[in-house]
């Protein structure tokens, strides 16, 4: 059994990653670190876990764990790091944007690009979730080459991709029935973004435009990428099929996309339209899901030699 360890367990991707993890066949959490909810039940926090384990958050890490997950906020996991002194062959996990940007010692944990630096990793900067999406829409073409022109984004996001803690516009009130843009151009997420780019396709000197939106809803992530393309739609739906065919949790869809597909899911579904010169991809994920901890457990299978499925096979609602 892979011991586990995690930091900054009360939040959201704290609570998808114990939910997921409590029943990974091959995994046992020994602790999970809650500073603010030491001494609490898992359950207490996260009411989805009330009969499914009884175990309780801790202050600080107990008994040593093979991986540790960060699950805290920006800027954190550097000082945690110093502070816990993890012993060397200790894998790191880590969910926040510290390490994702031209790191050398954190392995990027996209399994779609680098599935085999991963498996050879101890340290890996998990992606955004914004920028897994964009990017899952991107790679089949940036690898191809295909892309003649600047590349345009918008994109809408649920609530749950801010975090737990209260925001003025994360509250009820102000999110139901409402959307906004946010970040326009400026999102934190375009340098990961970009930084894939030019590593995929170093000659296209071309910006990323990328409009993000709030969203009405919960959790997912619908994004809508379009740039200018000589290739038929034949060419672009055989780039993108045949990339993605051996994917175990990225697919191409030759359909209309909805979140419904794959909220509560480690699923990226992408899909693909050609109109005059101009291409559209469209591509949904769960933030929480693919986008966060599913993401993350994904890296820990690959990690650890296991079926980089394993524990992950999970479904959407119909409704």
């Amino acid at each position: 059994m892979i011991k586990v360890g995690i930091i900054g367990a009360a939040g959201y991707t704290g609570g998808e990653l114990l939910r997921i993890l409590t029943y990974h066949p091959e995994v046992e959490i020994v602790w999970a670190v809650s500073r603010s909810n030491a001494g609490n039940h898992f359950y207490d926090v996260h009411a989805d876990l009330f009969g499914d384990t009884d175990k309780v958050f801790v202050e600080k890490p107990g008994e040593k764990a093979d991986v540790v997950f960060f699950c805290t906020s920006h800027g954190e996991t550097g000082k945690l790091l110093a502070e816990y002194n993890f012993d060397k062959d200790v894998k790191i996990i880590d969910l926040t944007n510290e390490f994702r940007v031209n790191n050398t010692e954190f392995v990027y944990g996209l399994p779609e690009i680098n599935r085999e630096q991963i498996k050879k990793a101890t340290k890996i900067a998990n992606p955004g979730c914004f920028a897994t999406c964009i990017q899952l829409a991107l790679v089949p073409a940036l690898k191809a080459g295909i892309i003649k022109s600047d590349i345009n984004v918008s994109a809408i996001t649920g609530s749950t991709g801010a975090g737990v803690k209260l925001s003025a516009t994360s509250h009820f009130s102000w999110r139901n029935n409402n959307m906004s843009v946010y970040k326009a151009f400026t999102h934190q997420h375009l340098a990961e973004i970009n930084q894939t780019k030019d590593l995929l396709d170093p000659k296209l000197q071309r910006p990323i435009h990328f409009i993000p939106y709030r969203g009405d809803f919960s959790r997912g992530i619908i994004a809508s990428v379009y740039f200018t393309c000589d290739k038929s739609q034949e060419e672009v739906e055989k780039i993108y099929s045949e990339y993605y065919q051996n994917e175990p949790f990225t697919h191409y869809y030759n359909g209309n996309l909805y979140l419904k597909q794959v909220v509560n899911t480690n699923k990226c579904i992408v899909s693909v339209k050609k109109e005059g010169d101009q291409v559209l991809v469209q591509s949904v994920i769960d933030n929480l899901v693919k986008g966060a901890v599913g993401q993350a457990t994904e890296n820990m299978n690959l990690m650890f030699g296991l079926d980089e499925k394993c524990g992950l096979k999970l479904k959407p609602s119909a409704f």
